[in-house]
């Protein structure tokens, strides 16, 4: 029987020598699944889809792109859900002829169970909605909600988290680069009425970004249990603070006006999104974590919270006087000690740089992890988030390089 089986290995073994196109490898490996033996084969299957993952693909056949999207990422290897763009026309649909191949809607919705909570919806977000004007980081996003929580069994958390975290990129680029004063205004207005019906309010080009916020909240709630569902409404809520003074630095910008130094901290540092994300990192745990009684805390910016704050907003600010800031930013920190104390730029930033200390001896663990990103995100006081080529290594060695074994 042993030597049976052996001589049955060694002939299927033959075959991957034996298949010359990916199609024909592709169905090797899959057969090999089905009949539950491709464990006899680890290290040929290994093989043949490292060289298919390294080969262009061209094919037109639903069923084959299907196919090798599942196979590969069974095996951990990343395939782009715009494999699947080839298929659809221009409204986003599958082409009507594709709607009919029985055998390849079988392979698509088998691929289907591959994909990952958010995938097309940065693009949807991004593009669709017209939001072309803010900065494209998505995956620096989720850089900073891997740091805060990068294990698996907090994979929830971790994608709520990123997705918060652009939702604040977004809103903050959208005050400080786009929208006029009274825009500015009629937005804020919404977001604290919080309903579908204020979008009349609002400039075409933020109909659909209004839109698309209250459905991405309402997402988070259907990724939550029945009991867990509430925490949404403290997101909402962080989420309405951080509108309100995104709106007082915009009064101050186009009013010229110079606030004073402690003015701009307890302003800008809920405008860093800290508050906010201090909430957002709440929603997607467990019970043992997100309790009502944490969630208060959060929204209520207590000692940690406002300490995470000021450590991201200081050192935001620290390389933006660095780099200059944008034409409609608010003046930094920097920019306000220096004025207030009437002293050089080399004595605020060594003020500011105290400051920072001072804050990291506050943060409580976990805060204390996601406040670590800004060590990376601003290294030597570099601006890496907007300016990203100061962390595509980084980027690379933590998502897309594999560790040499």
């Amino acid at each position: 029987m042993t030597q049976r089986m052996n001589q049955l290995k060694e002939e299927i073994s033959g075959l991957f020598e034996a298949c010359t196109t990916t199609a024909e490898q592709l169905k090797l490996v899959d057969t090999l699944q089905h009949l539950s033996i491709d464990h006899h084969f680890n290290t040929q299957i290994l093989a043949v889809l490292s060289s298919i993952h390294g080969t262009e693909f061209n094919s037109t056949c639903l069923h084959e792109v299907s196919l090798r999207f599942r196979l590969l990422r069974q095996q951990g290897f990343w395939v782009s859900p715009d494999e699947f763009n080839r298929f659809k026309d221009e409204n986003g649909n599958f082409n009507v002829d594709d709607t009919n191949d029985a055998r390849g809607l079988l392979s698509l919705y088998n691929a289907a169970y591959l994909f990952t909570h958010g995938e097309a919806w940065w693009k949807d977000l991004y593009s669709e909605v017209g939001l072309t004007y803010s900065r494209d980081r998505v995956v620096e996003c989720y850089l900073w909600s891997y740091t805060a929580y990068y294990e698996k069994e907090y994979s929830r958390a971790r994608m709520i988290l990123a997705k918060i975290i652009v939702l604040i990129i977004l809103t903050d680029d959208t005050y400080d680069v786009r929208a006029t004063l009274e825009e500015c205004r009629k937005f804020n207005e919404a977001i604290q009425r919080w309903e579908e019906s204020a979008i009349t309010l609002l400039p075409e080009y933020l109909k659909k970004f209004y839109h698309k916020l209250m459905n991405t909240f309402k997402e988070f709630e259907d990724e939550l249990k029945p009991h867990e569902k509430c925490r949404v409404a403290f997101s909402i809520k962080a989420f309405q603070i951080l509108s309100s003074n995104y709106l007082q630095e915009a009064e101050w910008f186009h009013g010229d006006h110079k606030p004073r130094f402690k003015d701009q901290v307890k302003v800008s540092t809920v405008c860093s999104g800290a508050p906010f994300a201090s909430v957002g990192l709440l929603v997607g745990m467990g019970d043992d974590v997100a309790t009502k009684e944490a969630l208060e805390w959060a929204i209520g910016c207590t000692d940690a919270v406002k300490a995470f704050a000021e450590v991201t907003r200081f050192m935001n600010d620290l390389a933006s006087f660095k780099r200059g800031r944008n034409k409609m930013d608010v003046a930094t920190y920097v920019e306000c000690y220096m004025n207030e104390q009437n002293v050089t730029s080399e004595v605020a930033l060594t003020k500011i740089g105290s400051f920072v200390d001072d804050a990291w001896k506050t943060l409580n663990q976990r805060a204390r992890n996601f406040a670590m990103s800004m060590m990376i995100i601003f290294l030597e006081q570099k601006d890496g988030y907007t300016n990203s080529k100061v962390l595509e290594e980084t980027l690379k060695n933590q998502f897309v390089k594999h560790i040499p074994l």
